[in-house]
């Protein structure tokens, strides 16, 4: 079983979204192990202070090497192991669906939540194995991407969804966006749903979300196309949309 353990200076706010939904569940019956470790819980400041002011001046707090190292060397202690340790950061690489799947594969991974205006760097030189970024963007802590970067691994472990093809047949798994979902009812606001998804032809409606996918891809992620795996059909079926746009 997988083990996810994230450092944070707020663990009852992972814990709120942890303990619901479908990873809720896969924690409960055994399919993943995340826990919430407290980062203040390891300070020896009096006061429980886990920040200081920058030396160099600047605005804002940074988080201190002290209660950082001491809460990753408990964890380190307890499991007898060094996870794979991963600081949430808007410096490192952008998650992407295929480092996901990749990091599903680990036995270990740590999460190390940054806070304030971040992290004395020496650190994060020490012990983070790699930093990961959820997007260009700046958020008041790492909290929020640590349970993203949680939830995205959890649901690629055996038993957390309900089959596979719950993950592989989405957007971003194969290398491109998924095509249009519908259900109940069969008219809604006067559309309908296409007559191909009610006809009981597998092959034609494989046909037809394989094509959407292309299309949906094309249209709103077209960079997307030049990793994708795509066959002779699906070349062809790209051409014949930019032709008749052109």
């Amino acid at each position: 079983m997988m083990r996810i353990d994230i450092l944070t200076l707020f663990p009852e706010m992972c814990e709120s979204v942890l303990g619901e939904s479908i990873i809720g569940r896969a924690r409960a019956n055994g399919c993943v192990e995340i826990t919430c470790r407290n980062i203040r819980d390891y300070t020896i400041d009096k006061h429980n202070r886990v920040d200081d002011a920058p030396y160099g001046g600047g605005t804002g707090m940074i988080m201190q090497t002290q209660p950082i190292y001491d809460c990753y060397a408990a964890l380190c202690e307890e499991t007898g192991t060094k996870p794979h340790l991963i600081y949430l950061s808007p410096q490192g690489k952008t998650l992407n669906q295929e480092r996901v799947k990749e990091l599903s594969q680990l036995d270990n991974i740590a999460l190390l939540c940054g806070h304030y205006e971040g992290i004395d760097q020496r650190v994060i030189d020490e012990i983070v194995d790699e930093e990961i970024s959820i997007g260009d963007y700046v958020l008041t802590g790492g909290e929020l991407p640590a349970l993203i970067l949680a939830d995205s691994i959890s649901r690629m472990l055996p038993g957390v969804l309900a089959n596979e093809d719950a993950f592989t047949l989405e957007s971003h798994y194969s290398g491109l966006l998924e095509y249009p979902q519908y259900t109940r009812p069969y008219e809604w606001h006067g559309e309908k749903v296409p007559d191909v998804l009610i006809s009981g032809h597998h092959a034609n409606i494989q046909k037809w979300q394989r094509e959407q996918s292309l299309k949906r891809t094309l249209e709103r992620r077209p960079d997307m196309l030049e990793k994708a795996e795509l066959t002779k059909k699906d070349k062809e079926y790209l051409d014949k949309i930019k032709n008749s746009e052109a």
